[in-house]
């Protein structure tokens, strides 16, 4: 392709002024004050967080600003963690399509975060290092939360309704029979460690590799059946706001989600992050790095969250507290009664690891402005090149070529891999 035929097939820019003023018109709200605070112990040093409360979708734009806080619990070795660090924002921002309004973005967030954790993991393997890690990803938009993890980092929240509830799924093999059945099907073995005499010990593990979990980025050297494609759950609170506790496993390891949340009850979140750290560390001692962010979502109109209403039961966790979206929900009344209530309202939660069924059929692939798109990885392809996400090893029928989310051949490959389908040896960058 020349350079003249690629500039024709350049998506038309949006000026930044027309931008403004769609935010300005159409997508004013009510955000909370977002303030957090961090504490840490080392055991392996091994233990990575990501703070950023200035992002902005719109460059240039402070209404159009959101947050970033997220732990990366790397193991057998920090490069991983840091790499995913440095790079997972920019590979989740660059699958969002451009010009999109901030119900838009919302919406395009959660396919937009597989595509990243995916991209960031097919980057990170072909550096050839075999260093892995977890990932626990919270972008925080006004009062709508969306989380994306892998691995057993989890995030908890709190709410003035007095609930505590997890906004994670732990991706340990030992406690997640479906991730077992996957793993096994996918070409992997799940057991647990063998010592002199045939005694087996310790927690179930995946061959080869031996690695405890079923999800992560990076782990280049256990298998494909190791995926990076995240569990995503998208909440948005009431206007009474809430508390998010992030850890590594040092926390969960030590303490449960109601111990974390009580430990830190009725303090600023500076002080919160440490006090849960103390306690980990007064259960258990100090066994594993152990990494703590608090951020609370506060009321405009107050200075502190008010105090929680006491703690209801645990037997009503989930079941009185997520009141999943719907079309009566989008009724002012029922919001008010939301509100009210000091609910949370469920948007959207997906843990399935077919690629194909993540990015789904309506991913923004370009197709219709004569560029292809890798729905993964970004890079612009020539029609020829694209294979939809859903096709198997072999190509389709003509009928079927057309049908996006469309994969570069280097992305497709790493989908059959994940899937089992045959191996992939990632290509070693030089």
């Amino acid at each position: 392709m020349s350079q003249a035929e690629g500039s024709r097939m350049k998506l038309p820019l949006v000026p930044l002024a027309t931008l403004i003023g769609r935010e300005l018109r159409k997508e004013k709200v009510d955000k909370p004050y977002v303030k957090y605070g961090q504490a840490a112990l080392a055991k392996k040093g091994e233990d990575y967080f990501l703070v950023k409360t200035d992002c902005q979708r719109i460059p240039g734009n402070p209404s159009t600003s959101f947050s970033v806080f997220s732990i990366f619990d790397g193991h057998n070795g920090i490069s991983a963690a840091i790499f995913t660090k440095e790079n997972l924002l920019g590979n989740v921002l660059s699958a969002i399509p451009q010009g999109a309004t901030r119900e838009e973005w919302l919406q395009a967030l959660p396919r937009a975060l597989v595509a990243g954790f995916v991209k960031t993991d097919i980057e990170f393997q072909q550096r050839g290092e075999t260093s892995g890690t977890t990932v626990t990803f919270v972008v925080i938009d006004g009062w709508t939360i969306t989380v994306a993890s892998v691995g057993d980092s989890r995030c908890i929240l709190d709410t003035q309704g007095g609930v505590v509830s997890l906004l994670t799924v732990d991706h340990r093999l030992e406690e997640n029979a479906e991730e077992r059945e996957r793993v096994t099907a996918s070409g992997g073995e799940v057991g647990r460690l063998n010592i002199f005499g045939g005694n087996e010990v310790g927690p179930l593990r995946c061959w080869p590799g031996g690695l405890c979990l079923s999800r992560s980025i990076g782990d280049t050297d256990v298998g494909e059946f190791i995926v990076p494609i995240p569990h995503v759950k998208q909440v948005k609170l009431s206007n009474a706001g809430g508390r998010l506790i992030i850890a590594s496993d040092g926390i969960w390891d030590a303490l449960s989600s109601d111990m974390a949340a009580k430990a830190c009850q009725g303090v600023p979140a500076e002080l919160a992050a440490k006090l849960v750290v103390k306690e980990a560390l007064r259960s258990r001692g100090l066994k594993d790095d152990t990494t703590c962010l608090v951020v609370d979502l506060i009321p405009s109109d107050l200075p502190v969250l008010p105090p929680i209403t006491p703690r209801k039961k645990p037997n009503l966790l989930g079941s009185l507290f997520f009141v999943k979206k719907s079309q009566n929900s989008s009724s002012k009344a029922t919001k008010k009664t939301l509100s009210a209530l000091g609910l949370v309202e469920e948007l959207f939660e997906e843990g399935s690891a077919m690629l194909a069924e993540r990015l789904g059929k309506d991913f923004h692939s370009g197709k219709d402005s004569g560029i292809f798109k890798c729905a993964v990885c970004q890079a612009d392809q020539s029609p020829s090149d694209n294979k939809p996400a859903n096709s198997g090893p072999t190509l389709q029928t003509p009928s079927k070529r057309w049908e996006g989310p469309f994969l570069c051949t280097n992305c497709q490959r790493k989908k059959d891999a994940m899937e089992g389908k045959r191996p992939n040896t990632p290509t070693v960058a030089a």
